[in-house]
């Protein structure tokens, strides 16, 4: 195909608001700012994928891990705060904490099968039915459907004439003109020779977290197989930095326990089941070691044990030889059992493999494969490599701004959700120091956005956004993989091996070759320290001179191409921020063996970074943390 590549179709479009990404906050942001918009207002999405199975919903999930009911709002950012050591911005979560069940409460309306509890069958949630509850947040759903469900009222609410699907957006523009504003964004589309150069007044950046910049732990026959969606390639870290929005918290990462090989979650079966993880001596490892876990312990004691010190208990026995981690499932689904007819048996059997069916199938592919039956053999649990997300239980992101009415003034510049650089939004994944939105969070925040997106846009309408570099020297930008392929493909006998281009497979090869290695990944059980770090940007930087010679022979291998470089540019800034902050906050996600300890006097704070965009150059610096809703941490009310 890249024998016939010309100059792309460029195809340019004006609108007033530009939605980057098709997932849950997308959909809310869409269906929000329809809401309140005028008709002389434009929306545009643009998603990578096609919106019904698009972002890390994609797959179906069996719960909704945040639906308040009778908990408050500031129970929801007690929670969010000790799970995450203690580093949280209170207001994001309180305004998503203040708004996320209106939004499950569409989702039923919509169609979406929520369980309900004996008595409350054929009663809606917003009519006081109690949801079957798998712990305190979560409730349980039919949720294969989930996201199709999301999306029909989102494509309802926009038009499908204002959705392109199937094109990639790589680029943030900033305006010529006025300082610090984003002015667009390009991208191409996967399927078609053509360019979009789009403009707008505002644009909201919601293309979910970071996967694959750490070698994974499945290989070969395996390879590809992981816990976060693997289309997420750090695009929204990437394109904020590039335009020069703050970054924060970006060290932190999620390492989530799962079911070994298969990824599949396991919280159904710790929350809903009941079921216990032990060593390979039959021994609760969180209950041994929870001594141990009292140096790491700046968390709210009512609250459960967070999910980084969980797993730093787990890391502790497989070091120590006393692995492999299982989860009991006979004991459990045995116990579950003593109370129940052969026929509620053969049911729990079913939700058992269903749990996996609606968010996961892969994993029930593997119990297959292996013969295993949940009520008969216990099955292998495994810490994953790290991911980069601020959705789910992790806090990495953009620095924005928060509501106008709870935000401290240094925490609050105008429009919510707004990200430093003039004009653009992001929510979900993007937004930074607020973790455990998960789907209906993500969706309520994207909601929150699109609302304060149409303020802007109506206090901004003189707006005419203007590029700083002609659309030209921006297309060979953006087709330079191609161009390389194309000069250079009959140097050698293999076009995979060639002393002038790099494909996108081995460049990632290489990112997560050194990720894993020197920042922490699964090869040194997540440990690091500042001499390691130290190559390791050096690598990086060597990589990032390599990617002017990334090579793409077809439209695939450049979306490949340009999800590697955007990945690069995150591992980027996870890096700096590891090396930044000296002391290790999230034992069981990363260790700094050079600072093994807790250090609260001196960092508990946020880390935040800029990379000014005309020189590259990276600033990082400490945000004071202020606490807007009581805490107890070690005891002690703050």
């Amino acid at each position: 195909m890249a024998g016939t590549f010309g100059d792309p179709e460029i195809v340019e479009i004006q609108k007033d608001i530009l939605i980057i990404g098709g997932g849950m906050a997308a959909c809310g942001t869409a269906l929000e700012a329809k809401r309140w918009a005028s008709d002389d207002v434009s929306i545009l999405l643009v998603d990578k994928a096609a919106m019904d199975r698009s972002g890390a919903v994609a797959m179906g999930l069996s719960a909704i891990n945040t639906y308040l009911g009778d908990q408050t709002p500031e129970d929801y950012c007690r929670m969010v705060s000790a799970d995450l050591m203690g580093i949280t911005r209170d207001d994001l979560v309180y305004d998503v904490g203040r708004h996320v069940d209106d939004t499950v409460h569409l989702f039923e309306e919509w169609g979406l099968p929520i369980w309900k509890a004996k008595g409350s069958e054929g009663i809606a949630l917003k009519d006081g039915a109690k949801p079957v509850r798998s712990g305190k947040w979560q409730i349980m759903i039919n949720g294969e459907s989930y996201k199709p469900i999301v999306a029909e009222a989102a494509k309802k609410a926009l038009g499908i004439e204002n959705i392109i699907e199937r094109c990639f957006i790589v680029k943030m523009l900033l305006d010529k003109n006025e300082q610090n504003r984003v002015a667009g964004a390009v991208g191409f589309s996967v399927r078609e020779h053509k360019l979009y150069v789009i403009r707008a007044n505002a644009i909201l950046l919601v293309a979910g977290g970071a996967v694959n910049i750490f070698r994974p732990r499945s290989l070969g026959e395996g390879m590809g197989r992981t816990w976060y969606p693997v289309w997420n390639a750090g695009s929204t870290y990437a394109m904020a930095a590039e335009c020069g929005a703050e970054l924060t918290m970006m060290e932190n990462r999620f390492v989530p326990a799962r079911f070994k090989d298969g990824y599949g979650p396991v919280g159904a079966w710790f929350l809903l089941f009941k079921s216990q993880a032990l060593n390979g001596y039959g021994e609760n490892y969180v209950i041994k070691n929870a001594d141990m876990l009292k140096e790491f312990a700046p968390y709210d004691t009512a609250a459960v044990v967070p999910t980084c010190l969980r797993n730093h208990a787990m890391l502790k026995e497989m070091r120590e030889g006393r692995g492999p981690i299982v989860m009991d499932t006979p004991a459990a689904m045995k116990k579950l059992s003593e109370t129940m007819t052969p026929r509620e048996i053969k049911h729990l059997e079913a939700e058992a493999w269903e749990d996996f069916l609606d968010m996961c199938i892969g994993q029930a592919g593997v119990w297959a494969g292996m013969n295993i039956r949940p009520e008969e053999s216990a099955s292998e649990l495994m810490p994953t490599e790290p991911y980069l997300l601020g959705s789910h239980s992790g806090c990495c992101g953009i620095w924005v701004s928060g509501p106008a009415d709870i935000s401290p003034p240094e925490w609050q510049w105008g429009y919510n959700r707004m990200t430093t650089v003039k004009g653009l939004f992001t929510a979900g994944d993007g937004v930074g120091a607020s973790g455990h939105k998960f789907s209906s969070g993500s969706h309520t925040e994207g909601r929150i956005a699109g609302k304060a997106m149409i303020q802007f846009v109506r206090d901004n309408k003189d707006f005419k956004p203007a590029f700083k570099k002609p659309i030209q020297e921006i297309t060979e930008e953006i087709y330079k993989p191609v161009r390389n392929y194309i000069e250079y493909k009959d140097k050698t006998t293999s076009e995979d091996v060639n002393p002038y281009y790099i494909s996108p497979k081995m460049f990632q090869m290489r990112l997560q070759k050194y990720m894993d290695e020197y920042v922490a990944g699964v090869s040194t059980y997540y440990t690091t320290n500042a001499k390691m770090l130290e190559i390791g940007l050096k690598h990086l930087q060597w990589l990032k001179e390599d990617s002017l010679k990334l090579k793409a022979k077809d439209l695939h291998e450049l979306l490949r191409a340009w999800e590697n470089y955007h990945r690069l540019r995150a591992a980027e800034a996870h890096l700096r921020h590891i090396l930044f902050r000296e002391e290790t906050r999230y034992p069981g996600f990363f260790y700094r063996a050079d600072f093994p300890k807790l250090d609260e006097a001196n960092w508990k704070c946020f880390v935040n970074s800029r990379m000014d965009p005309e020189t590259g150059e990276w600033v990082l610096k400490k945000v004071p943390h202020k606490d807007l809703v009581e805490k107890h941490y070690g005891g002690q009310k703050h």
